[in-house]
């Protein structure tokens, strides 16, 4: 059971009726994740949900390196939901099974593409050091262009964002669904 409560659109105001249907006609089609949190701020949650279709749906990254940086965010975080929406979307993008399953373990993968290494490198040490050395910035722009890091640091952002109200609000996973991530 969530934190906050959960809004029926019956019960909802016109601004949050807006953002509801707005999220239910778009891309994403749901209400699930942080949407039901956010919902209790629509002005909020409308300029965060921009950010986020942007960086879901629009980014330079190819899918398969934007959604390996989500799911090193949500590991980083232990956002359980986050996990469970993402990983597949990670596999469907072209992410190997044995990277996500040591993203999920917390161990180092082993990649084949020299990319996906240097988004890894970026997103680990901004989490770990809170800064990326010249090293790690130098291949990252390389990797993916000025724009690409840009596009990263965004998508980085947005998921702690989304992780954090996952997290802090307790937002349930679907029923019958266990906890991917161990602790």
């Amino acid at each position: 059971m969530p934190r906050i409560s959960p809004l029926n659109p019956a019960d909802m105001n016109a601004e949050q009726r807006q953002f509801h249907d707005n999220i239910m006609s778009g891309p994403r089609g749901s209400m699930g994740g942080p949407f039901q949190a956010w919902i209790h701020s629509p002005e909020f949650a409308d300029r965060a949900q921009r950010v986020g279709e942007y960086c879901r749906f629009n980014s330079v990254l190819e899918t398969r390196l934007s959604e390996l940086a989500i799911l090193i965010t949500a590991r980083h975080w232990t956002a359980q939901f986050e996990w469970f929406a993402h990983a597949p979307m990670a596999l469907n993008g072209g992410l190997s099974a044995d990277v996500i399953a040591d993203l999920r373990e917390r161990r180092e993968p082993t990649f084949a593409k020299a990319d996906e290494a240097a988004v890894y490198r970026f997103c680990t040490e901004l989490y770990r050091d809170s800064a990326v050395s010249d090293n790690t910035y130098s291949e990252a722009r390389t990797q993916l262009g000025e724009q690409g890091v840009v596009d990263l640091v965004g998508i980085l952002g947005y998921y702690a964002l989304v992780s954090m109200t996952l997290n802090v609000f307790e937002m349930p996973l679907p029923d019958g669904i266990a906890p991917p991530l161990s602790p």
